[in-house]
């Protein structure tokens, strides 16, 4: 099974949208692209935050500058490694974790940010 998408699209100030061979599509803005960062400093912060609401964040999660993706490059045929205007690149996103983490909330985002166009 190829689990590669048909299509990417990254706009570095909203999010990304994947079109899947199968007709699906997925859209993931910056902000939960960042947060849900699969790079071992971000999951062990999630963990951190999931034992004590209380952790102090990082200073790049306090900029007061709006985070933007200022690029991507695939990894492979099995990924795609998005680096951020906070400084962080250091994520992998394979296909199979990007589907793990789709949440249909995000599609609403891109819906409503396109109405606008």
């Amino acid at each position: 099974m190829n689990d590669a998408p048909a299509h990417l699209d990254l706009v570095k100030d909203r999010g990304l949208t994947i079109k899947w061979t199968d007709g699906s599509e997925c859209f993931f803005s910056i902000g939960y692209l960042r947060k849900m960062s699969p790079s071992a400093e971000a999951r062990e912060l999630r963990k951190q935050m999931s034992e004590n609401p209380l952790t102090v964040l990082p200073a790049s999660f306090n900029s007061n500058q709006p985070l933007t993706a200022l690029g991507a490059e695939l990894v492979g045929n099995y990924a795609i490694r998005i680096e951020f205007s906070d400084g962080h690149n250091t994520g992998i996103y394979t296909w199979e974790y990007l589907k793990e983490i789709y949440q249909p909330a995000e599609t609403k985002t891109l819906a409503n940010d396109g109405a606008e166009t």
